[in-house]
């Protein structure tokens, strides 16, 4: 076989058969997700989603952009469960108006203060028991897939900012902003804030094992991880009002 033969074997992609090759990707991802996700979301539901983003993956599939399959796979396996996640939307609409209150509280707080506002701070703002702020920010950490879309006040569900793909050049730009702007916010984060967001989110860790870590308990964490939150919420409410 020829060298040029070879190559246009090699390019030959097959979606049937990189899609049974890869099924065991798509569950590994759903169980993975599902570590950090509430009780309330079904496995099954994020396998079918997966399934059909494996699915699409095998249809697009270009070998001469370089990246292995699986990982462009794993990228549109994991994009289909967030957004079935976002569709679907199992957070009582309850949990989204407590945490935008939470978020307006704060940030009248660290407006007038001009430091970080303290968990107390923000409960006597809201005129609550600090245990039920810790309730709102366990709640809010529960119910949030990492994503500043704003939930609509009336249904509870979401209105997502621009995606990086099949964006409008002002879109792109907008999203690009955007991140920057997230970024900047995670970094003047409190350090303990910072530091479980980057566990949680960069190392993939889960709320047991960042507890593990810094030696609290897996609620603590959810509490910091809630506060978070919140607390980026109040510092980007530029874009999530629309």
């Amino acid at each position: 076989m020829n060298a040029h033969a070879m190559y246009n074997e090699v390019e030959t992609v097959d979606p049937d058969g990189l899609v049974a090759a890869n099924a065991n990707l798509v569950k590994r991802i759903a169980f993975h997700l599902m570590n950090r996700l509430p009780p309330s979301v079904q496995a099954e539901d994020l396998i079918q989603a997966g399934m059909i983003g494996l699915l699409e993956a095998a249809r697009h599939y270009d070998p001469s952009q370089g990246a292995s399959f699986e990982t462009y796979a794993g990228i549109r396996v994991r994009g289909a469960m967030l957004d079935e996640i976002r569709r679907s939307d199992w957070t009582p609409r309850s949990v989204h108006r407590k945490s935008r209150e939470a978020a307006e509280a704060l940030r009248n707080l660290e407006q007038t203060s001009g430091r970080d506002a303290k968990g107390l701070e923000v409960a006597k703002e809201l005129g609550i028991e600090l245990s039920a702020y810790h309730l709102i920010l366990t709640e809010s950490s529960a119910a949030h897939i990492y994503s500043f879309d704003q939930p609509d006040e009336n249904t509870g569900e979401t209105m997502a900012l621009p995606k990086s793909d099949e964006a409008t050049p002002n879109e792109s730009i907008e999203y690009a902003a955007f991140r920057e702007s997230l970024a900047e916010a995670i970094q003047n984060l409190p350090e303990r804030e910072s530091l479980v967001m980057s566990l949680y989110y960069d190392e993939d860790l889960n709320l047991r094992e960042i507890g593990e870590i810094l030696g609290v308990s897996e609620s603590r964490v959810c509490q910091i991880h809630g506060q978070a939150l919140v607390r980026l919420k109040a510092r980007l409410s530029e874009w999530t009002q629309y």
